[in-house]
């Protein structure tokens, strides 16, 4: 945003448009994944889906409730909502036994409860461990929120007990509490995980990494380096879906040292290299992570045990979720293209008429898009002014066009 004295508050045509795609993108990301017309419920527990929760159906003090796209659409139109981003295995609660009166006009034939539901302070409208609104009136801080992908709560960057990654979109994270509810996840995590930030190198998993080995000096690595130190030998440098990662030694990525024989089961072999991660903090972890765990019998008794089967489920994650809300969404506006509102009207007036509009329409839009395309290229910003003298001209050139036609008029 950018004022002078004395003037309207003007802002650059690039960042209004990065603005609103960056606004869309995240809209898309999180909306367009779930249906906005009809009550989840029927679907049972969805993977994935986005979720509110009403302040004004189930105040603070009653039972945490939560509802589906469709339904804070046209069941809780004008309530208060605390958005709760999108939550796994969660089947609409609209109108169902947590409701005193309100009953759900999509789907009204629900059980009393859902059982298999899993509720946190998040319904509440708190988030982190310091069991805060977010946005937080009472906090100066400006600081991002970071979702658990295990127990999916939003926790203050810097409530992680470690430093946050530049480049954490491109990374899941598990936070301290849930790395220690399961304990074999920091075996994976000396071995997978991003290592820890520093200062001086606050995205080394997913930025661009150099060879820091001929530079370093012996005996003077921190905890945090010691941690990543990489031998000489077998080094290469490790892409996830095309994004640069941080390198690994060759014997590690294949699963264990080429000395040993292959294990069947892949946690017990990198259990057994005798390499450890300090065991605090929360975990960042590159992408494609879930692949790597092991998946024998064993441990998939793990997963269970600990409630987390689904980190070996490829779909649930949110780019997952947010994949399938694009392709949805590029569907949708490929089915559209046939129901064009200006197309419809159109059929309903003359051909000569049709020809004049669709060639009045097609000039005013490329004339509009070289007029701002101008203020684009040299970085200036648009005011009203400049927008009202546009559309002047435009009517000055109408009734140039109108007045020369009088003199061929009989």
């Amino acid at each position: 945003m950018a004022a002078n004295e004395g003037d309207e508050a003007t802002v650059s045509l690039v960042d209004v448009l990065e603005e609103d795609e960056e606004l869309e993108n995240e809209a898309s990301a999180v909306l367009a994944g779930s249906d906005s017309e009809k009550c989840s419920y029927p679907e049972g527990y969805v993977k994935r889906q986005a979720l509110y929760a009403c302040s004004t159906c189930t105040p603070k003090g009653g039972q945490p409730a939560g509802v589906c796209l469709a339904c804070s659409y046209k069941c809780h139109e004008g309530h208060d909502l605390f958005e709760l981003y999108t939550k796994r295995n969660f089947r609409c609660d609209c109108g169902n036994g947590k409701f005193e009166e309100m009953r759900c006009k999509l789907y009204s034939d629900k059980d009393q409860l859902n059982t298999e539901n899993k509720y946190s302070h998040n319904f509440w409208g708190l988030y982190c461990t310091c069991n805060r609104p977010y946005p937080d009136p009472e906090d100066p801080v400006e600081d991002e929120m970071i979702q658990c992908i295990v127990c999916e709560d939003w926790l203050h960057g810097r409530h992680l007990g470690c430093p946050v990654p530049e480049c954490v979109e491109l990374q899941e994270m598990v936070c301290e509490s849930c790395m220690n509810n399961a304990p074999f996840l920091w075996t994976y995590a000396t071995h997978l995980a991003v290592p820890a930030a520093t200062k001086a190198s606050p995205c080394k998993a997913e930025g661009e990494v150099t060879n820091e080995e001929g530079d370093r000096e012996e005996g003077k690595n921190t905890t945090a380096e010691a941690s990543t130190s990489l031998n000489n030998q077998g080094e290469e440098k490790v892409k996830s879906n095309g994004v640069p990662g941080c390198k690994r030694r060759h014997q590690e990525m294949e699963g264990g040292s080429p000395s040993k024989a292959p294990s069947d089961c892949r946690f017990k072999e990198l259990r057994g290299t005798g390499t450890e991660r300090a065991e605090f903090g929360a975990v960042f972890w590159p992408s494609a992570w879930r692949t790597k765990l092991c998946s024998c019998v064993s441990c998939k008794k793990s997963y269970a045990e600990a409630g987390m089967s689904f980190l070996q489920d490829e779909s649930d994650t949110v780019l997952a979720y947010e994949n399938k809300g694009k392709t949805t969404e590029q569907e949708q506006a490929g089915a559209a293209e046939g129901r064009d509102p200006l197309m419809s009207a159109l059929n309903t007036l003359g051909r000569v008429q049709q020809l004049e509009i669709i060639h009045g329409y097609n000039d005013m839009k490329t004339e509009l898009k070289d007029f701002l395309q101008r203020f684009a290229a040299e970085g200036k910003v648009v005011t009203p002014e400049d927008i009202r003298q546009f559309f002047e001209q435009q009517q000055n050139r109408k009734r140039r066009r109108a007045n020369a036609g009088q003199y061929y008029c009989s």
